[in-house]
């Protein structure tokens, strides 16, 4: 295997995971080497439950997240997400709405083509996709949750020429289903912003992800129960230290599924699941940079 090891080393990626978990040592633009992200914010009025209740546990909210697809939201709502995140201080990330759950292929619903996570079919579905994202941009929107590779590549074409917005970034959900350094670093080379791997990601996997790439890494600090439902708030210091920068995507435990519908009730519950994940980095890592309010990019 060595020779497989060094060639992996050539290219500049990790001969394997790094069991020794060493210490990241890059950061956010601003030197910290953490921010709080809560998902599954599907509206307005949920969103602004978020915001006050995170206020009232004096913590820093640097991501929102919408994951049920910008489709299903109105114009109006568009509007009033956009104009709280930047009352807030805080980024608003809205979810491409065509996927796979929602395309007429049933294979998506099957034990084996459940594999395909939330990816795109046929070509109507891209342009769909990036129709999505033209309308949210058009409301002032600069975010995105990405399922797709090839949507991906595509949207950070539409960037480069000039067809999207330069200040647009794009996160790829875990949905995608990656969890190695070579993936990470292909997603980074096609143009994702940060990355979200799979929820179960051990940490010597994350600290050889790290090694490879330099965009922020989004992890799951909790899960619905449909996604595994495990909870992993004593690993967090780690997370931290051998994956920074990294947002902590925190509260998912309140949810039955990714695309639960949160309401103000449930918003309240996901800061207070956020104020348990800042108390294990204050106890067990209380030297670890959290970005400052409006901190977003």
């Amino acid at each position: 295997m060595e020779k497989t090891r060094e060639f992996l080393r050539s290219m500049e990626l990790p001969g394997g995971d790094a069991y020794d978990l060493p210490t990241s040592g890059k950061r956010f633009s601003d030197g910290a080497q953490y921010r709080f992200e809560v998902p599954g914010i599907q509206g307005p009025k949920v969103m602004s439950a978020l915001l006050e209740e995170m206020d009232r546990y004096d913590i820093n909210l640097h991501r929102v997240t919408q994951t049920k697809g910008i489709m299903l939201l109105t114009d109006n709502e568009i509007i009033e997400m956009v104009k709280l995140a930047k009352q807030g201080q805080t980024d608003l990330i809205l979810a491409i709405g065509p996927r796979a759950t929602t395309d007429t292929s049933a294979s998506v619903h099957t034990e084996e083509g459940v594999r395909m996570g939330y990816r795109l079919r046929g070509q109507e579905q891209i342009v769909r996709a990036i129709e999505d994202v033209k309308r949210a941009v058009a409301f002032g929107c600069r975010s995105f949750l990405v399922y797709d590779e090839g949507c991906l590549w595509v949207l950070n074409e539409m960037k480069r020429a000039g067809e999207l917005p330069v200040d647009i970034h794009f996160k790829v959900s875990a949905h995608a289903g990656h969890g190695n350094p070579c993936s990470a670093r292909m997603l980074e080379i096609i143009g994702a912003s940060s990355i979200n791997p799979v929820r179960d990601i051990q940490l010597q996997m994350l600290a050889s992800m790290r090694q490879a790439i330099d965009i922020p890494i989004d992890i799951h600090t909790e899960n619905p129960k449909s996604t595994g439902g495990f909870i992993r708030h004593y690993e967090v210091p780690e997370m931290i230290r051998v994956a920074a920068p990294i947002y902590l995507k925190t509260g998912g435990s309140v949810a039955a599924t990714h695309s639960w519908d949160s309401t103000e009730s449930d918003a309240k519950k996901r800061a207070k699941q956020v104020s348990l994940v800042k108390r294990m980095i204050d106890n067990y890592y209380p030297e670890a940079i959290v970005s400052p309010k409006g901190s977003i990019h």
